[in-house]
């Protein structure tokens, strides 16, 4: 398994993504998307409204090379961040087969992302000092 069941679950708890690509002349593109966790193939699937045409889209379909970013903040007093961060290969779908568990109530074109290293922070251990938090980073 990929991830691990605190980081799901996490992940189950966030609606919106930073999806980090590279454009065809070298320059990165970020751009903040929904996502679901897809169990059948263990991967982050993204949708959205006429995907296909998209320049991230585009992106992915040319070489690939995708970071993806869930993150948010859980406490300003004391300042708590939390995150998920996942490099990996990015696959551009046209039609997937599995649009029902790929993108809920969305037809068309995802982008789908294969894990290749992950890093979570913050996110299995609220009692220790933010400053002293040990992000959890490994490749699968």
């Amino acid at each position: 398994m990929s991830f691990t069941d605190i980081e799901l679950e996490y992940l189950a708890t966030q609606r919106l993504g930073r999806l980090a690509t590279v454009q065809p002349n070298g320059t990165l593109q970020v751009s903040p998307v929904g996502f679901v966790y897809n169990a059948s193939t263990k991967t982050i699937d993204i949708g959205g409204f006429r995907m296909a045409t998209s320049r991230k889209f585009r992106n992915v379909a040319d070489n690939g090379r995708v970071a993806f970013v869930v993150d948010d903040i859980a406490s300003i007093q004391p300042w708590r961040v939390r995150c998920v961060e996942i490099r990996g290969h990015g696959e551009a779908i046209t039609a997937p087969t599995d649009s029902a568990v790929s993108a809920p109530g969305i037809d068309g074109a995802i982008i789908r992302i294969h894990p290749k290293r992950i890093i979570s922070f913050g996110i299995d251990d609220l009692d220790t000092d933010a400053h002293d938090l040990v992000p959890n980073k490994r490749d699968v």
